[in-house]
């Protein structure tokens, strides 16, 4: 079949390219995605719609917000809008990931790492997802927002069950639960209104008396924002997983973190290049397109493959590898554009504060010989559950491992 006639027959979508909820596909996503990258890099599914696969590609739509939007059928606040309604609430929301707030909100952080850590290191063995990286993410979260730490388990109840919906594509449930996610925040809304002035001044209040173009916020407003932070931290817990799976399976590099803490910022972006913790992100087309030679019709979904792109060996030399001294400028682990990951910052935070605490107070971290890891499926790419071994030692700045 010659190319004019495969772009005509591709138009149609009478037979898929790829079926990304194949067992071979999900046994091993990052496998499954360099091979679309290199056979099939514009493809088409049933379940995805186009997925692009190379980083160029993938650049170029997010060069051109106009073509390729990013407006969501139920309002996702910043993402989910285009400009100039993503401008406002972008600007309003950005201050609270400056650098000033992470550096204070950095001790709280810390805190809560020793804690789970605390509580964990008379194990020598744990199941690391369950135990520590849901714990610690979302008690994290939970602090960010100003909410009692013990909420923790209700999100991850909801994350998960999110990530399961966005596999099925189940409506109904989907339904349920953006409606169970709002008597969350509902809640934490009238407690705070109910006691007026004197409520606490945390990052939920501050959302309440926060204008956009002049206007409150609604409480649905909210709902869709705090919505969007807390679907993220799903990302973050499979960052860690992954994070800790490849310091496990390579102990001097481990090691040169635990002796050089300072270089955890540019390892943890690095190995999750390599290994990323979410598979996509959709887009719309709004006018008739063209990607990589298959013409895309204006109302066709796009998804952008960011483990597939930060793995193309056309921008990474030698993308397999883990290269610290790696420019990093071309990495889309938080995405690109205008539409980049406003949490990026927070995310950050948490996995290097998690990692620095991990490794100063153990001596080894290595994997379970007993328990396989089992790696999660999209929306994820990280473990669904890794029993991990810890050899326990004493941490530098002198504080106990247990009571």
């Amino acid at each position: 079949m010659d190319k004019l006639d495969k772009r005509a027959k591709m138009s149609y979508h009478s037979t898929p390219d790829w079926n990304p909820q194949d067992a071979a596909v999900l046994h091993d996503q990052r496998r499954a995605y360099d091979e679309m990258r290199e056979r099939c890099p514009v493809a088409h599914s049933d379940f995805l719609g186009w997925s692009l696969f190379r980083h160029q590609d993938i650049v170029a739509v997010l060069a051109d917000p106009a073509t390729y939007s990013n407006a969501t059928k139920h309002p996702a606040i910043p993402n989910g809008l285009n400009p100039p309604e993503h401008t406002s609430y972008r600007r309003i929301l950005e201050p609270y990931f400056q650098p000033e707030q992470m550096t204070t909100f950095e001790p709280l952080c810390r805190s809560i790492a020793v804690d789970v850590i605390q509580a964990l290191s008379k194990q020598d063995e744990l199941e690391f997802i369950s135990e520590f990286a849901q714990p610690f993410s979302l008690k994290t979260h939970c602090a960010f927002l100003g909410w009692p730490l013990e909420t923790w388990e209700r999100l991850s109840s909801w994350t998960q069950a999110t990530q399961a919906v966005a596999f099925s594509r189940d409506s109904g449930t989907g339904a349920m639960l953006a409606q169970e996610f709002a008597r969350y925040v509902t809640e934490a809304l009238q407690i705070r209104r109910a006691v007026g002035t004197t409520a606490t001044n945390d990052l939920t209040t501050s959302l309440i008396r926060t204008t956009v173009d002049g206007a409150p916020l609604s409480d649905e407003e909210i709902v869709s924002i705090l919505r969007n932070w807390t679907a993220g931290h799903g990302t973050i817990v499979a960052a860690l997983g992954i994070l800790v799976f490849y310091l496990a399976e390579h102990p001097t590099v481990q090691q040169q973190l635990r002796d050089e803490p300072d270089r955890l910022p540019v390892a943890l972006d690095e190995i999750l290049r390599a290994d990323g913790p979410l598979v996509a992100n959709p887009r719309t087309v709004v006018h008739d397109a063209e990607i990589g030679g298959q013409k895309i019709k204006a109302g066709e979904k796009l998804s952008l493959n960011w483990i597939a792109a930060n793995r193309d060996a056309r921008t990474f030399d030698a993308p397999d590898e883990v290269r610290f001294d790696r420019d990093p400028t071309q990495s889309m682990l938080f995405g690109a554009g205008i539409h980049n990951c406003l949490g990026a910052p927070l995310a950050r935070l948490v996995m290097r504060v998690a990692l620095k605490e991990l490794l100063a107070r153990t001596v080894t971290i290595s994997l379970s010989s007993t328990e396989p890891p089992s790696r999660a499926v999209y929306p994820s790419n990280g473990f669904e559950a890794m029993s991990v071994n810890f050899r326990w030692g004493k941490p530098d700045d002198g504080l106990p491992i247990s009571d």
